[in-house]
């Protein structure tokens, strides 16, 4: 694989991420930048509190379809047979390595957005869009999780946090006992990690009994 490649693959994984749909929807069908409202992020939830559920819902779809879609492009363009690549006796296949390099570029452009002065929204749509394309299992897993968990507490935060702590805890058996790619734990684990440092804010206010509800 070239290197010129792989820094594309990486490069409009991350512009893919970046685009803000939050902010866009808030701003086409509400008037308002919701960047100036509640959370201050340019995620789903800030946006389904500030200007209604469908919207949020819409938006919910959409930041999911961007990340999926960076990290099924990635593979494209890498094609499947691309070799393999031995690090310290494991041996890693570059179509994983840059399916993962697309899914954290993707997940850094939702929170990080260049086309929104680098102030995004927290990763758990991203996040869960790379894990379809990547290791539907536990995407499908871990987003069952979130809903399930938001819906009963009305935390969006608690049940994101949840449900990425259940996907990685799917991957881990996955891994051990049918020899999934290592490569996709390490992938969960780290960007699980973020979410929590992300979440930090929220973690505090739930401890307090003070974390904003969806409705």
């Amino acid at each position: 694989m070239m290197i010129a490649e792989f820094i594309a693959v990486v490069v409009i994984a991350y512009l893919l991420g970046s685009i803000p749909f939050g902010l866009i929807i808030g701003k086409l069908k509400s008037g308002v930048d919701i960047r100036k409202y509640g959370s201050g992020k340019t995620g789903a939830t800030n946006l389904m509190r500030v200007a209604g559920t469908k919207l949020g819902i819409l938006t919910i779809v959409l930041d999911v379809v961007k990340a999926t879609g960076a990290v099924m492009l990635a593979t494209v363009i890498i094609g499947s047979g691309s070799g393999v690549l031995t690090i310290g006796g494991v041996s890693v296949y570059w179509e994983h390595i840059v399916q993962v390099a697309a899914g954290l570029a993707a997940v850094a452009g939702h929170n990080w957005p260049v086309f929104a002065k680098f102030k995004g929204g927290r990763g758990v749509t991203a996040y869960f869009g790379t894990l379809f394309a990547i290791f539907p299992p536990a995407g499908i897993f871990g987003a069952e999780v979130v809903a399930i968990a938001a819906l009963r507490s009305r935390h969006m935060s608690l049940g994101s946090l949840l449900g990425a702590l259940a996907a990685c805890c799917l991957m881990i058996p996955l891994t051990i006992l049918y020899n999934f790619p290592l490569i996709y734990l390490a992938y969960g684990l780290v960007v699980t990690a973020l979410l929590v440092y992300q979440h930090q804010d929220n973690i505090k206010r739930l401890r307090q009994g003070t974390e904003r509800q969806l409705w």
